[in-house]
């Protein structure tokens, strides 16, 4: 999951930057159904989730590409442990996601995030296959911790 993850996410990145010139366009609409939308719009992340941490310091993208790597290591063992594939399939999303994103931090000293979803005038976060990754890992990790029954001894 982790490498399939990745791949697309990485392969995605390229395509905005290099194929279709995102950047340049800066806005492209994809999808516009009454209330809702889906555009691809260009947004370099310097920060964390949803930007927070944001700063361009000579060592910001370094620090928090530092930290990533740490919490993907963390993660990777986890991994080696996991008790149900369910678990291991949602580890391996967010170890992909985040080493997408590691690799976006020392490549561009920024993640590219370039997914915008609006509906009735309200617009979420912009961000990208790591980023949804990640967020469906998680939320199958903790749908896990609250709905698995515990096994028996």
């Amino acid at each position: 999951m982790a490498l399939v993850l990745l791949a697309a996410d990485q392969a995605s990145k390229w395509w905005v930057l290099h194929g279709l010139d995102l950047p340049t366009l800066r806005n492209v609409p994809v999808v516009s159904a009454g209330p809702f939308g889906l555009d691809l719009t260009m947004v370099w992340n310097y920060g964390v989730t949803f930007g927070l941490l944001s700063g361009q310091g000579p060592l910001n993208h370094i620090i928090l590409a530092l930290v990533a790597a740490a919490i993907a290591g963390f993660l990777l063992r986890w991994l080696m442990k996991a008790e149900t594939r369910m678990v291991a399939l949602a580890l391996g999303a967010v170890i992909g996601g985040a080493i997408g994103n590691i690799i976006d931090r020392l490549r561009f000293g920024a993640v590219v995030d370039f997914i915008r979803a609006h509906a009735w005038g309200w617009d979420w976060y912009v961000f990208n296959i790591a980023d949804a990754g990640i967020v469906c890992g998680v939320v199958a990790l903790l749908a896990d911790a609250v709905l698995r029954k515990p096994t028996q001894p």
